[in-house]
């Protein structure tokens, strides 16, 4: 517990300067509340509105697991693919950082054309926004196996697969979750904005109707809802990565003592 506490008090305290500094602005400067409200307005209204934003914060939720569950699994596939086919490896990696520079500013209301106001659109959003991260550092990590490791496999006779489940897939792991962490920062981002393409529901669109009717302090709490569903699926990934690599814990502590 202390170890968070440690890293968690000095954002928090920049946090606290920022927002103390914004409310103090606002007061003595007498701000209209539609061009700048003050902090305290804006919990204020989104805990008077916090049905509302609770149900459009529901299929922005949905929509970026979906998405990004897509994302990790053809992540998976595409790595496991890259590492286990060199041919594959100089055809598609090349296509991949290109995809890259495609803007997603731009795909985004095609895929609302193409597919509609429902939820494979945002799905879809969701998938190109964060899949590149998972995947390139998957395959990096893929790619950085220790060799003395598998020779001494392949000596006791161990085959490719073997190889790769027993020594591959585990070095990759910490490659991998750094990925994930990438990735899931821009998941909720990546479904607010395919929302604002176009949607029936969610955060991005109710964050659009807000603006229209000139509730600044409303879009901004929509924004802070947004934030810490970043955060929280952030700090998810440390949980998941204690889950899955347990040895991980224990070397660091042997290392600290």
């Amino acid at each position: 517990m202390r170890p968070i506490l440690r890293s968690l008090w000095p954002p928090l305290l920049v946090l606290t300067v920022v927002l103390g500094g914004w409310q103090l602005y606002v007061t003595a400067a007498g701000v209209d509340p539609t061009t700048l409200p003050s902090p305290a307005r804006v919990v204020e209204q989104g805990w008077l509105n916090r049905q509302d934003l609770w149900d459009q914060t529901l299929p922005t939720l949905q929509e970026t697991l979906l998405g990004f569950a897509l994302s990790f699994a053809a992540a998976w596939l595409v790595a496991v693919l890259l590492d286990f086919s060199s041919a594959a490896r100089r055809g598609l990696y090349p296509l991949l950082v290109a995809s890259q520079t495609i803007p997603i500013v731009a795909v985004a209301p095609l895929l609302i054309i193409w597919f509609g106001f429902g939820l494979l659109p945002k799905m879809l959003v969701v998938t190109l926004t964060t899949f590149f991260p998972l995947a390139a550092n998957l395959a990096a990590g893929f790619a950085a196996t220790d060799r003395e490791a598998m020779r001494l496999l392949r000596s006791l006779g161990a085959g490719r697969w073997w190889t790769f489940r027993l020594v591959r897939v585990p070095s990759a792991m910490p490659y991998f979750f750094a990925g994930l962490r990438v990735s899931i920062t821009y998941a909720v981002v990546g479904a607010v904005f395919a929302e604002y393409a176009g949607a029936e529901a969610g955060l991005g669109i109710y964050m659009q109707a807000q603006k229209s009717a000139f509730r600044t302090d409303l879009v901004f709490a929509a924004v802070a809802v947004t934030a810490a569903l970043s955060i929280a699926l952030f700090g998810a990934t440390y949980l998941l990565q204690r889950l899955v690599l347990p040895w991980e814990r224990a070397l660091k502590e042997d290392r600290s003592s």
